[in-house]
């Protein structure tokens, strides 16, 4: 179904979903950190809690759009609201609007990206922002913008949202809608002549001309940057079900971290999965419930350490040679919290 690993995206097929969590207690961290690993933290930014973003990209007509439909009908519990690119073209100059056949709506260029990565940014953090209200009759934005407020999820959905990579660095999951050509221009005919009045030999000429050399240029190289691709597009009821449970796994998270500012969730693993599962077995022998537990506490103390604040120390290798490493701060306190 797609190019990322099958535990991180399917994490959530169970019907129980359990996380392996820590809380700290808020430090002071005077320590230096750099060069550590960042820690996985839980998206609170000064108490604004970051949206979920999903970026919904494919060839024109593969089924972006009804793929948006089915994802929101199964969040219907959340707020969800769509951002479509289309939103963001270009108003058309009159000399261009003279030769308006001649025009490539296909091209990364015909986009205002700019303007659609602020609306993005200020959407992630919390800031309702106006999204242009493009009109495809005369080609250009009218005066009267749609308000869009921040909402728990966000989906960006265009031909070539995969294709700056701000914006890409933006989503949290990015999903191709992949269709057979033959099926997209099958779509693109109907819509075309019967929505917007055109001719048969219009359509087909400018597809031709710029929608078809536009997909295996810009749109078909972004598919590698793809989380999920998704064959056959709103057909495909098993990988929107899928993703469904998995934006609720990770939108569950955030439910924590909203009670718990300062917690941290251990991304699962098939291998954190396999222990919780043992432990949970009412066959499992006391021997081997107290080895993988045991191998648990570890995973979590192991994580826990790395939020620790630490300061530079230099020492001498058995070489003579300096090596520069770090040390915790001092004054740290453990303490084991027992569960009945």
């Amino acid at each position: 179904m797609g190019s990322r690993p099958v535990d991180d995206v399917l994490d959530a097929a169970s019907d129980g979903v359990h996380y392996s969590a820590l809380r700290l207690e808020e430090l002071n961290i005077n320590g230096s950190m750099s060069g550590e690993e960042q820690p996985t933290t839980s998206g609170v930014e000064n108490g604004h809690q970051e949206p979920f973003v999903i970026g919904v990209a494919g060839g024109a007509s593969s089924g972006k759009s009804t793929v948006c439909k089915m994802i929101i009908d199964q969040l219907r519990d959340q707020r969800v609201v769509v951002v479509t690119q289309e939103s963001f073209y270009y108003g058309l100059s009159d000399e261009e609007l003279v030769h308006v056949h001649d025009y490539n709506f296909d091209h990364p260029d015909a986009f205002d990206t700019e303007l659609l990565l602020s609306c993005m940014e200020n959407l992630k953090h919390g800031k309702a922002v106006d999204i242009p209200n493009y009109n495809f009759k005369t080609y250009k934005s009218v005066a009267s913008a749609r308000k869009v407020n921040p909402s728990d999820v966000i989906i960006l959905e265009g031909i070539l949202v995969f294709h700056d990579s701000r914006v890409r660095d933006l989503m949290n999951m990015k999903i191709f809608v992949d269709t057979d050509a033959d099926v997209r221009l099958t779509r693109r005919i109907r819509r075309d002549t019967i929505e917007k009045g055109r001719d048969i030999k219009t359509v087909l000429d400018q597809y031709s001309k710029f929608v078809k050399p536009a997909f295996e240029d810009f749109i078909l190289p972004t598919k590698k940057y793809a989380d999920i691709i998704i064959p056959r597009g709103g057909d495909n009821d098993v990988a929107i079900d899928l993703i469904v449970q998995h934006i609720r796994t990770k939108l569950g998270q955030h439910d924590l971290c909203k009670v718990h500012p300062n917690l941290y969730v251990i991304q699962t693993t098939y291998q954190i999965r396999g222990m919780h599962t043992i432990i949970r077995d009412a066959a499992t022998t006391t021997h081997d419930f107290i080895f993988y537990a045991d191998r648990l506490i570890r995973l979590v103390v192991e994580h826990g350490l790395g939020h620790l604040p630490f300061k530079e120390k230099q020492v001498i290798t058995p070489t003579g040679s300096v090596y520069t490493g770090v040390e915790f701060s001092k004054r740290l306190c453990g303490i084991s919290v027992i569960r009945r």
